[in-house]
């Protein structure tokens, strides 16, 4: 069957564990397209926080899916397959590589394993989630998904309140938890032949001083400034919608209301993002991967990754 799927050869990983660094090493010694599997780096004017690649990067190899949208839109899973799916035949059809390289899991799950057939969005139920958490908070929300469909509240941030409300929608609407829908979902033939790379150190405190460094370095960059121009270009942006829920903006834009220290906003960002990447880990170590390399004391990963890729293209 694989041989009548086009080829792509992935790398995902934790955020700050060197994708982007190893995809751009790979596109130096082979004719690769990269195709963005990042769920922030969609949004345009939205640089530093996304640790978006650098003009001189992009020049390396043409990227994709980066730069497609306003803060203001949205963009999903359904989407993301779709537009990968013809970039990669269109690559192909350049006689060049597909590389499909990010950290966003649920783009990735929908590309392998396909979309599941939930209940669409209900507005009698929605409007009893929104006088819940009027009245008594996003925490009790949190607390009813934890009690109801614990494997996706351990998946979730707690703050999350749009994926958190739309888990006890569906756990409302089917009297089922998300995770069991999601488990119940029939294994189909995915539309892509896959060579999946990922990157999982074994020493986590490495990527926990990797992340702290690199949000540190956002602040210097002039993250809050971003988010001031976010704000003066966007005046209907608001910090609950998808753009501004990516890790660190909350807590920068909440920064600039006044409401935190600059310590307590680095803090913050910081903290969240290790949480972002241990549910990225998480994720990852149920993967099923074809190559599993250590990004940080694994000193011939560069070369593993460019054998495993020459092997599997055949080049």
């Amino acid at each position: 069957m694989s041989q009548h799927r086009p080829k792509a050869f992935a790398i995902l990983g934790a955020t700050a564990s060197g994708k982007t660094a190893l995809a751009l090493h790979l596109a130096q010694k082979f004719p690769c397209e990269i195709i963005s599997l990042d769920s922030a780096l969609v949004y345009r004017d939205m640089n530093i926080g996304t640790a978006k690649p650098t003009p001189d990067e992009l020049a390396i190899a043409p990227h994709h899916l980066i730069d497609i949208i306003s803060p203001m839109e949205t963009y999903s899973a359904a989407e993301f397959v779709d537009d990968c799916v013809r970039l990669v035949g269109e690559i192909h059809a350049r006689g060049r590589l597909p590389l499909i390289v990010g950290g966003t899991m649920m783009y990735f799950h929908a590309l392998t394993q396909g979309l599941n057939a939930l209940p669409e969005a209900d507005a009698a139920t929605r409007e009893i989630l929104q006088q819940q958490k009027s009245e008594y908070g996003l925490a009790y929300l949190y607390q009813q998904l934890q009690q109801h469909d614990p494997e996706t509240a351990a998946r979730l941030e707690p703050t999350d309140s749009q994926r958190i409300e739309r888990a006890l929608e569906v756990w409302l609407l089917t009297g089922k938890p998300l995770s069991q829908h999601f488990a119940e979902q029939e294994t189909q033939v995915a539309p892509l032949d896959l060579h999946t790379l990922t990157l999982i150190p074994v020493d986590r405190s490495l990527l926990h001083a990797q992340i702290n460094k690199r949000f540190n370095l956002m602040i210097e960059q002039g993250f809050l400034d971003e988010i001031r121009d976010l704000r003066q270009k966007y005046p209907q942006l608001q910090p609950e919608m998808p753009s501004m829920r990516c890790v660190g903006y909350r807590q920068a834009w909440a920064h600039l209301n006044g409401e935190t220290t600059l310590d307590e906003c680095v803090a913050q960002g910081q903290a969240a993002t290790r949480q972002l990447a241990k549910r990225q880990l998480t994720w990852l170590r149920k993967l099923p991967a074809d190559t599993v390399l250590d990004p940080f004391l694994q000193r011939d990963y560069l070369a593993a990754a460019t054998i495993a890729m020459q092997y599997f293209f055949d080049i």
